[in-house]
């Protein structure tokens, strides 16, 4: 029976991505006095990587190979990415990055019927808290038994390790999870730590391998606000509530 429901954060509690993270890694680009800019385009492929700071260094080091690296070049990505982090939640503070569809509905359904909630996500800990206070109200951080974020764990998604951590936090088996996920590399890392997988895909991530996942939807949903469903089982009402989630995790994976 399910338990618990775990939550990505960028992507699937939001549409983080292309409007919040890469308009606050140009900011502090800028401010830094570099001349360079991602695009929708080039932040896409970016994604590939998991972690800020990782895709930091991925890009100097394949889009600017040339590049004159600081001595500590780790503590200047670091310091790049404390900035961005300053912008991303600016943007958050000004309303500028709502709640996708069906995330407010479901944990509030969730919060009602007892069922334990987790955050599981490579972004920072900053980042989260600043996403539920500016969209949920500062109480809500207290709606998660866990959140695990950031460097909480050596190894970032794909791998299995923050699922892995939070299981042990809940003291709960896989089996009595479900992640939601937005990502091919989320699908893996849940998978991984042997937990059932719910996809809602986006934009960015549409093209991704989702396979092992039970379903992989367009959002959660809304009455009146039906849901696409790209593969796997569709919910009964046309959005995603807490009876869907225990017959979808009652499921065995596939593919």
């Amino acid at each position: 029976m399910l338990k618990a429901i775990l939550f990505d954060v960028d992507g699937t509690l939001a549409e983080t991505e292309r409007d919040g993270h890469r308009i606050a890694f140009n900011q502090a680009f800028t401010e830094a006095g570099l001349d360079w800019s991602w695009s929708v385009e080039v932040y896409g492929a970016l994604l590939s990587i998991t972690g800020g700071k990782e895709r930091i260094r991925h890009f100097m080091d394949n889009y600017h190979p040339n590049y004159p690296k600081p001595a500590d070049d780790a503590a200047w990505i670091a310091g790049l990415h404390q900035a961005k982090t300053t912008h991303y939640l600016r943007l958050l503070a000004e309303g500028a990055i709502p709640l996708r569809p069906g995330v407010r509905r479901l944990l509030d359904e969730a919060r009602a019927q007892g069922l334990r909630l987790a955050i599981v996500t490579t972004t920072t800990p900053e980042n989260v808290t600043g996403l539920l206070e500016a969209t949920l109200g500062a109480e809500s951080i207290d709606w998660f038994e866990v959140i695990a974020a950031g460097d909480i764990v050596p190894k970032k998604k794909p791998a299995g390790d923050i699922y892995v951590y939070t299981l042990a936090k809940l003291q709960l088996p896989a089996e009595a999870c479900l992640a939601i996920e937005d990502s091919g590399n989320g699908v893996l890392s849940a998978l991984e730590a042997g937990i059932p997988v719910l996809v809602t895909d986006n934009a960015y991530t549409r093209e991704d391998n989702f396979n092992g996942a039970l379903a992989v939807l367009s959002d959660l949903g809304e009455p009146g606000q039906a849901v696409h469903t790209q593969f796997g089982q569709a919910p009964a009402q046309g959005w995603v509530d807490c009876a869907y989630l225990q017959a979808l995790a009652a499921q065995k994976p596939v593919g």
